[in-house]
């Protein structure tokens, strides 16, 4: 399934941290990412053993759910990031539970996963997960909900 990662999300390099989408439906989605020592968040962390943050590879599969919510579950038809005005999709709302088993490294193929688990109005709830080759290394739930444009400017 091809998805416009940039129609789609508000992220944008080099906040942006997806590189592509390579299944997805209404209650799944599977994403990859290949991190490179020029990402800025491998610059000093940590000096000579780059590793990618945790709160990075949660907001990788925070971004991946974001990208099924407007994809699937959007308000309005064909959600464009960039020229539907009044939306913001998928904004975190919470992290129930994060579990970091290994690092990621710069080269490792990032397999990241967001499964849709409980829906209630405007709140999404997800489970996710991050893994390299066939070891999982991080797991996590998280809620996010859809917000007003002006509430994610703080009016």
């Amino acid at each position: 399934m091809k998805i416009d990662i940039k129609k789609r999300l508000h992220h944008r390099p080099p906040y942006l941290l997806l590189d592509e989408v390579i299944e997805a439906s209404a209650l799944a989605i599977h994403v990859r990412k290949v991190p490179r020592l020029e990402e800025f968040y491998l610059q000093g962390h940590f000096p000579g053993s780059p590793v990618v943050p945790g709160a990075l590879m949660q907001e990788m599969t925070t971004q991946a759910a974001g990208l099924l919510i407007s994809e699937f579950h959007s308000p309005v038809p064909d959600y464009d990031s960039e020229t539907t005005p009044g939306h913001a999709l998928g904004v975190l709302r919470a992290i129930h539970h994060a579990k970091y088993r290994k690092f990621a490294r710069p080269g490792d193929v990032l397999e990241i996963r967001a499964e849709l688990i409980l829906t209630v109005e405007t709140s999404f709830r997800f489970r996710g997960s991050i893994t390299v080759g066939s070891t999982k290394i991080m797991s996590n739930e998280f809620t996010l909900m859809n917000i007003t444009e002006a509430q994610l400017r703080g009016e």
